[in-house]
């Protein structure tokens, strides 16, 4: 098992809900302190993401987070090279889009991401059957490939993808992009329920994580959270590390509270 995958599935034996935060890379001057204000809170991993001028899934938050980020000049080899000077002792995770992966070649994009010390790629517009090039590369480079499922994905679909998913499965709660929810709904429940026969990996929810009600509700099901939208928002609020640190430490403790 490679570092994403060894991490969430000790987590899970050890009863611990994963805290899977998403951090636009880039996206203000000193953003790798938002990587560190994570770990201190009890991130279990941390999403990147290299920001992409098209991004079809992130809803407005995340994409006016990317915005910020390439208007401040940020690139993907820019933010791999902060990131490797981190050290960080949780598994990073690399989350962007297929032609970023695709533009030099999966495997040079791999390699680099290894090279800075980046464990995992979750890359949601990649069709899981158009995926082996990046599978391979990622495998080549002991990188996990974490794949999604959604409330529209087929029961065959999600055989394969809780089959050909390395480190966890990312369920996504509603067919929408990304965003914060008032309440989360029941097909995230009904997802995760459906993939948890398919597989015994890790299943981590996203997508609607908005505070610690909505964290501890899809732990009640699901083996963790994924939390992007309600924290950019914040970081495009003004917040810092400090706050961002804060808000975490009340998901973590939500998490850690949860009903077994």
């Amino acid at each position: 098992m490679n570092a994403v995958e060894t991490r969430a599935r000790a987590a899970r034996a050890a009863g611990r809900k994963l805290l899977v935060p998403y951090v636009t890379g880039g996206v203000t001057e000193n953003w790798t302190d938002l990587l560190r204000a994570a770990v201190d809170a009890g991130a279990d991993a941390i999403e990147i993401g290299l920001p992409f001028s098209d991004p079809t899934l992130d809803g407005p938050v995340v994409q006016q987070s990317s915005h910020r980020a390439l208007s401040r000049g940020a690139t993907t080899r820019q933010i791999l090279d902060d990131v490797s000077r981190l050290g960080l002792p949780v598994p990073l995770i690399a989350f962007t889009y297929a032609n970023l992966v695709l533009h030099d070649g999966a495997d040079r994009f791999c390699a680099a991401l290894a090279d800075a010390g980046v464990g995992g790629l979750i890359v949601p517009d990649l069709p899981v059957d158009e995926m082996e090039p990046v599978a391979s590369a990622a495998a080549d480079t002991n990188i996990d490939l974490v794949l999604l499922a959604s409330p529209a994905t087929t029961p065959h679909r999600r055989t394969e993808i809780a089959t050909r998913s390395r480190g966890f499965i990312y369920a996504v709660s509603v067919m929408a992009t990304t965003g914060e929810q008032t309440q989360l709904g029941t097909a995230g429940q009904q997802l995760v329920t459906s993939l948890r026969q398919a597989t015994d990996l890790p299943v981590v929810l996203g997508f609607g994580i908005s505070g610690p009600r909505q964290a501890a509700e899809a732990c009640g099901y699901a083996d963790g959270v994924a939390v992007g939208s309600a924290l950019m928002r914040r970081v495009l609020d003004g917040a810092g590390a400090a706050e961002l640190g804060d808000f975490l430490g009340e998901l973590r403790t939500a998490l850690d509270t949860t009903d077994r």
